[in-house]
């Protein structure tokens, strides 16, 4: 494996000189939260106090995209720092390539300890398909609490949940492992889920906090991974933090959706609006939910946020008491979003809206990376490995294609001119429906005007004009008007697809 990653794209330098040692690192990934969730990013109705302090000393990017809005190819890709397609890892369901180098084996090589407390989803996760645990590469992992998901697999629940380090938590307390049977209220759409002392959200943090006082005095840098299955689906936050918003559920915004603004759309829109979402089929039909139904998923899923957020503020008081958040590089963000019913569509699939493939991303080290700055620059998931790296004094590995933007956190360049265009790729990322016909393979491009989807082989996309219309609602792919514009974004497309060509192996002759 080494060998592949021979060359150094960029030389190692070192990172700031207001920081002497090699930093620990905090990397606090979510599942399925799309960006408008936090407070400081303008939503009024979360409660997230902890993550906008870290956003208030840190810095805050209001337009990171990711690679997949699909949870395994887009974590492949920003734990890499390379596109699906190069990763060879273009689905759910599939394991990492074996050649492949993460970010974490290669911090974990030059002496970080490395942790990973909750998902992982790098590698075939089924029980019924026989994995009762999760296909683990060489990632560089040495503490590994795995826990894909806080609830058995619903095929073979004994197997699944002897692999899964959180209902071992629960067991020792004697708490049973909760299974998704507790409608709140009859709702189809949201559920009760368990108290926050049990929660796997808790859990994670519990975890998390150990390794961080475990590692206090080791005299070496370490990373934790720290992937809680939240705000995923089911809609089921502990009824406690969903009763906060009942009194006031009537002042939640309904979904962002015109009606019939789906019929010049991508045909896998109409179905995921029509049938339901892919894996859940018919439970989240868009017109089978009610006013009240709409605004109860909202307010459950923003509930899951609030928890999420409290668990944050435990963790931080935790570097604090241990003396380590002065050298702690703190990064929180998700893998992709959730399309909550905005566009009549639920969950998640072969769509590029904001929502889908937009997440929060704050990055926090105090005296390093700070002054509340909050930035629209266009930035991709991708560039996260090479910015860890190159934050741990090492260089950028030559297979490593996103771009570090360590000289920008840390204000040794402009943050602003980071990139152009952002790029994001589904080949048939997901089981969606059992018509062969309805496989998908669609790439975007996004700019700061234009937004870009062709689905390939079949004469359909989308192109938004993002100042006239940032709703994402009037599709422009065939509009004359928009010829111009969409010559423009082709050309874009069709080089960011050459660009992601895998650069490995390195030429190493003149021939």
């Amino acid at each position: 494996m080494d060998a592949l990653y021979h060359g150094d794209r960029r030389p190692a330098r070192y990172h700031s000189p207001l920081m002497p040692e090699r930093p620990n690192i905090l990397w606090i990934c979510t599942d399925q939260q799309r960006r408008d969730t936090l407070g400081c990013a303008g939503n009024p109705f979360v409660r997230t106090p902890h993550l906008d302090a870290l956003a208030a000393g840190g810095v805050r990017f209001d337009r990171c995209f990711v690679q997949n809005p699909l949870c395994a190819p887009s974590r492949a890709s920003f734990l890499t720092g390379r596109y699906p397609r190069t990763t060879r890892m273009r689905q759910n369901g599939q394991t990492i390539p074996a050649d492949e180098l993460m970010v974490t084996r290669l911090l974990a090589d030059a002496g970080y300890h490395c942790g990973l407390v909750g998902k992982l989803h790098t590698g075939a996760t089924d029980a019924a398909a026989g994995f009762i645990s999760e296909e683990r590469r060489d990632d560089g992992y040495h503490y590994f609490q795995w826990s894909p998901k806080p609830f058995p697999d619903w095929r073979d629940p004994e197997d699944y949940s002897a692999t899964n380090a959180y209902a071992h938590w629960l067991i020792e307390r004697g708490v049973p492992y909760p299974y998704r049977d507790h409608p709140f209220k009859g709702s189809r759409f949201v559920q009760v889920g368990i108290e926050e002392a049990h929660h796997q959200t808790t859990w994670c943090a519990e975890k998390t906090i150990a390794f961080i006082q475990a590692n206090a005095g080791s005299g070496r840098p370490w990373l934790l991974s720290m992937n809680p299955f939240d705000p995923h689906h089911p809609f089921d936050p502990p009824a406690d933090y969903l009763a906060r918003y009942l009194d006031r559920l009537d002042q939640i915004p309904l979904p962002a959706y015109r009606p019939g603004e789906l019929d010049d759309k991508p045909v896998f829109q109409r179905r995921f609006h029509e049938v339901g979402a892919y894996n859940v089929p018919g439970a989240f039909r868009y017109g089978h939910l009610t006013d009240r139904n709409h605004r109860l998923v909202r307010a459950a899923y923003w509930a899951m946020v609030d928890l999420i957020d409290v668990q944050v503020g435990r963790i931080l008081d935790a570097l604090e008491q241990t003396g380590q958040r002065d050298r702690t590089l703190v990064i929180f963000t998700s893998d992709h979003g959730e399309m909550l019913g905005d566009h009549g569509i639920y969950l998640k699939g072969p769509f590029f809206y904001e929502q889908a493939v937009g997440v929060p991303l704050v990055v926090s080290l105090p005296g390093t990376v700070g002054g509340g700055r909050t930035t629209d620059a266009l930035i991709e998931a991708a560039d996260l490995a090479p910015t860890l790296a190159e934050a741990a004094g090492m260089p950028v590995p030559a297979g490593m294609q996103g771009r570090s933007w360590w000289p920008q956190l840390t204000g040794e360049e402009p943050i602003a001119a980071q990139r152009e265009d952002v790029y994001s790729e589904y080949y048939n990322s997901s089981i969606m429906f059992a018509d062969p016909e309805m496989r998908a393979n669609l790439t975007m491009v996004r700019t700061d005007r234009h937004k870009l989807v062709v689905a390939h082989g079949r004469g359909e996309g989308e192109l938004y004009d993002l100042q006239q219309d940032p709703e994402e609602a009037i599709n422009r792919f065939f509009d004359p008007d928009y010829r111009e514009a969409k010559l423009d974004m082709l050309s874009r497309l069709t080089d960011r697809m050459a660009f992601t060509a895998d650069p490995l192996p390195e030429r190493r002759a003149r021939w």
